[in-house]
């Protein structure tokens, strides 16, 4: 007799399986408000401020992150990029480090950064990080760009009868 119920259970927990996988693959789709109607019938595109939208949408650029990335580096604009300026950024790194511009890069230059990050987070200045303070070393990333949308028209709420 167990057999038999475990038997049913293990079905019943393989269906249930079965229904949750099929569910996770399906995508939502998208809920979107109701446009308003002209007087001919047809709909029209208008936001919640009543400003009416393109009727085109605008094309995106076709340029890759490697291309954006290849125009940052090429500074006059030739579609090549030479040693120069591939390198312009480490020059500038490097003059920012050497601090007594001798073109040369001594230990204490190159860890002076590291130096003055440290000396920033000791608050108490017993020379050793607490795990508080050590946290404050830790890189500040740029957030994620954000892209503005227009707000969602406001959608009425169902009256009930």
């Amino acid at each position: 007799m167990w057999r038999y119920l475990a038997g049913g259970a293990a079905a019943l927990l393989m269906v249930a399986l079965g229904v949750l996988i099929v569910n996770a693959r399906a995508r939502p789709t998208a809920v979107l408000p109701p446009q308003p109607l002209a007087a001919a019938g047809q709909p029209t595109q208008a936001t919640a401020a009543g400003t009416p939208l393109p009727d085109a949408v605008p094309e995106a650029t076709e340029r890759t992150r490697e291309q954006k990335r290849f125009d940052r580096y090429d500074k006059d604009r030739n579609g090549k990029v030479t040693r120069e300026e591939y390198l312009l950024a480490r020059h500038k790194a490097f003059a920012k480090l050497d601090t007594n511009h001798d073109g040369q890069l001594s230990f204490d230059e190159w860890a002076i950064k590291a130096e003055t990050k440290f000396a920033v987070a000791d608050k108490d200045k017993s020379n050793t990080l607490t795990p508080a303070e050590f946290a404050t070393t830790a890189v500040k990333r740029k957030a994620p760009r954000r892209v503005n949308c227009p707000p969602a028209a406001a959608q009425p709420a169902a009256q009930e009868d």
